[in-house]
């Protein structure tokens, strides 16, 4: 237990995971390892890892962490004192670990992310029997007879069209009932490499979804993987994981439950799901003809005037069985009441032939020559619809956007949004498009493939391109806008954020309101970066990056957050050689060096703010230098080189001071100033030279409540919560205890939820320590309510373990 506390406490120290308490779980360790150096036998035998000063230093490797847990174990047996300590921290670290977390979500959270079955769902009873005989075997087997943790897992392949997703959600649907405990579901968009989404962007939507933090979510894709199993073991889920591209993107995903089952859908063969964890595969196969025939009259309507069977045999024929096809052709005849069944054979007959209407060769064969019948009904779809919305089916097509919204759609064909929702809902309706959300559209890929030919075919390059930089300048405006909102006070480049200003009437939940909405834009955020980096757009490149970083810094998905960044480092030094912003370059450093920190990356993040310090000192960006220097020292912090991040800290204030009265950033040189006077004061606190501490806190106080606009309540309660740490450590728990009233007042006055949460449990540690139990109580159960009303269940399950401690 020990080595598993120390090496979850040292992982959430380097990423962030954990949050405060991750921070605070660290120093105490920091604190206990140093103590019992100061308190051993004198020998200078050293049991766990220590700098050149003798101070402890962060035990990242395995051997390390094994260590340190070992002097821990021997610290426990010198004395009841340090037993009763080590024994504390132990179970503070464990609700940070991810065993902490499956019981607390397993009854807080049932997740239901199946997305809606088709009610033209036709045929596939055959799958449902296979899956659901796969399950019942599974269950006549006896343990001893079954791999530990592996769950049942069935692979649907089949070609792009065939119905694999209808089906398995259709199953998934059906099958809900024997798993009580929820379904999860992604679409992991693995038609190429290029589209896939990164296994950790996944496991992190997953873990929200189960219930755990955003606070204890690490950016480490394996950490990520294991805190998953952790919280699906022994629960009845079912996971559907649709359009995975290859076991790799799969294998991640897979719970480690034997009462879970995993629905994969796939056009190409998973052979190492099949051979390393059991799978087993279901080949998919188009309709038969009089399935197709029900699916089709299903789809086109009652009230689509009768035709002659053998006719509407034929156009079931024409589309192949392949539901894709079916459906498409089948809103055809829903949507355009002119259109007959007898017209839609001979399109289908013609162009099967290989000519459209006016005789031109349109044929489109499959590898094996004969002619693709998804392909034939997407060209007869076309053929029915007006230019102007062919012309708008074009346009939306010229990149893979995860999901089309109105705003997209409109500056994609360069619409108004209101003509853009009109043709949206007009493609949805002749399935060109599928709606999966209020007002947010997706293609099928191969409908998104058959749009853009026609788009590199009828409209070209150009004016495809034209088309990217629309929508990518529509979500820079989106996204600096709502970045703005929900970080209103940092320094920020670009021209985006140029006379933004917050409403004199902005209510207190409003920046909470634009980070939900820019989680709920993330993938195609993400996906216009990488479409401007694709076409060129260097200037737009690097910031939709900067605007991306309240999302990243607040909501973490490292994994996109570094692949964003890396293609934002390379613009920003390609846009800087061609006369664009200079200082962008340090700026996506910095901002990249963060993305590396949270997925655990330490040696990428130093270097990459190393790299940000030389070039903001290269064209003189003194505000951005400062940055990188803080970051480096904010760095130092966490691996415990407390000396090290005071040295940054100040050098980084000196940096601050180069910065004439007119020059860029001087607005921001008092709150930057103040921020690195409670940096210094917290790394002095750690080197318990707690007068030096309590005087540069003090000063950040008073330079917090100066700043403009009544001052900052909210990092002047951050630093009452500093002072009341650094009185706590001097052993003062009664001037503590005063800063921390003044810290819940301020944060309660700030409206900042979390952060009272943290301020009240502080609080709570003072009144234990000064042997107050009826006012530690109080205060518990005031945090208590604090951590529901944020749904946050981990730590409302640790508040409500120590007062059940305090009340037996």
């Amino acid at each position: 237990m020990a080595v598993s506390a120390v090496g979850t406490v040292v992982s959430g120290a380097l990423s962030g995971a954990g949050g405060e308490m991750g921070r605070r779980t660290s120093e105490r360790l920091y604190d206990l390892l140093s103590r019992g150096r100061a308190d051993g036998d004198g020998t200078g035998n050293s049991a766990y890892p220590a700098s050149g000063s003798g101070r402890p230093r962060l035990p990242v490797t395995e051997p390390e962490q094994t260590a340190a847990a070992r002097r821990l174990l021997e610290l426990a047996r010198s004395s009841p004192e340090f037993a009763r300590e080590v024994t504390e921290w132990v179970r503070e670290a464990g609700w940070l670990s991810p065993r902490a977390v499956p019981a607390v979500a397993h009854g807080a959270s049932r997740p239901q992310m199946l997305p809606p079955t088709t009610a033209a769902f036709t045929d596939r009873a055959e799958v449902l029997a296979w899956i659901t005989g796969l399950l019942d075997r599974e269950e006549c087997e006896s343990r001893e007879e079954r791999s530990p943790g592996a769950p049942t897992i069935a692979v649907l392949t089949g070609p792009g069209g065939i119905g694999k997703t209808a089906a398995a959600v259709h199953c998934a649907a059906e099958l809900r009932e024997r798993f009580p405990d929820g379904v999860l579901y992604a679409d992991l968009c693995g038609a190429s490499a290029a589209t896939a989404l990164a296994p950790s962007d996944v496991l992190a939507r997953f873990l929200e979804r189960l219930g755990v933090p955003p606070a204890m979510v690490t950016g480490g894709e394996a950490r990520q993987r294991d805190l998953y199993r952790d919280c699906t073991a022994e629960r009845r889920l079912i996971v559907v994981l649709d359009n995975a591209h290859d076991d790799a993107q799969a294998g991640p995903l897979l719970p480690a439950s034997p009462t879970c089952l995993v629905l994969v859908t796939s056009r190409y063969r998973l052979p190492r799901l099949v051979a390393e964890h059991g799978a087993r595969p279901y080949a998919l196969g188009p309709l038969s003809t009089e399935d197709a025939v029900t699916l089709i009259r299903r789809v086109a309507g009652r009230d689509r005037p009768c035709a002659p069977d053998a006719v509407v045999r034929a156009v079931a024929e024409g589309t192949g069985g392949i539901p894709l096809a079916v459906c498409t052709t089948g809103a055809g005849l829903a949507v355009r009441h002119q259109l007959t069944w007898e017209r839609v054979a001979q399109q289908l007959s013609d162009r099967s032939r290989g000519q459209d209407q006016g005789g031109t060769a349109v044929r489109d064969d499959t590898p094996d020559g004969t002619a693709d019948p998804v392909r034939l009904v997407q060209d007869a779809a076309y053929a029915e619809l007006s230019p102007d919305c062919a012309a708008f089916y074009r346009a939306v097509a010229v990149w893979p956007w995860p999901t089309v919204t109105v705003r997209c759609a409109a500056h994609a064909a360069g619409v108004e949004e209101d003509e853009a929702r009109a043709l949206l809902e007009r493609l949805a309706r002749a399935h060109l498009l599928e709606e999966v959300g209020e007002e947010r559209y997706r293609f099928h890929d191969l409908t998104r493939a058959h749009a853009r030919g026609l788009a590199e075919a009828e409209d070209g390059h150009g004016r495809m391109a034209a088309a990217v930089r629309r929508v990518a300048v529509a979500q820079l405006r989106f996204a600096a806008g709502a970045d703005f909102r929900v970080m209103p006070l940092r320094w920020r480049l670009g021209p985006a954020y140029q006379g933004l200003a917050l409403s004199e009437h902005r209510e207190p939940q409003d920046g909470k309101r634009a980070l939900a909405e820019l989680r709920a834009e993330r993938e195609n955020l993400a996906a216009a970066v990488r479409a401007a980096a694709h076409h060129g757009f260097d200037d737009l490149v690097w910031q939709l990056c900067e605007a991306l970083w309240g999302l990243h810094l607040l909501l973490g998905f490292h994994a996109q957050w570094i692949d964003t960044h890396l293609l934002g480092v390379e613009a920003a030094r390609r846009s800087a050689e061609e006369f664009g912003d200079p200082r962008a370059v340090g700026r996506m450093c910095t901002q990249l060096a963060f993305g590396y920190l949270g997925s655990g990356q330490v040696a990428q993040a130093e270097d990459a703010l190393e790299r940000a310090r030389a070039a903001d000192r290269d064209c003189g960006h003194h505000r951005g230098e400062a940055t990188a220097v803080e970051a480096l020292g904010l760095l130092r912090l966490k691996q415990w080189d407390f000396a090290a991040a005071q040295r940054c800290f100040e050098e980084a204030q000196r940096i601050l001071g180069r910065i004439g009265p007119d020059a860029d950033g001087r607005q921001d040189v008092p709150r930057a100033t103040a921020l690195l006077e409670h940096h210094i004061g917290r790394a002095r606190t750690r080197q318990r030279d707690f007068p030096a501490a309590m005087a540069r806190l003090n000063d950040a106080l008073a330079q917090f409540r100066r700043l403009p606009g009544g001052g900052d309540a909210y990092n002047a309660g951050r630093v009452y919560m500093s002072l009341g740490d650094a009185h706590l450590e001097a052993g003062d728990a009664e001037q503590a205890r005063v800063c921390l009233d003044a810290a819940v007042e301020t944060m309660t006055e700030a409206g900042a939820g979390l952060q009272l949460a943290d301020a009240v449990e502080a609080r709570a540690r003072c009144h234990r320590r000064s042997g107050r139990p009826a006012q530690e109580a109080e205060d518990l159960r005031t945090a208590a309510a604090c951590h529901e009303r944020n749904e946050d269940p981990v730590a409302l399950a640790r508040v409500r373990a120590r007062l059940a401690e305090l009340e037996a």
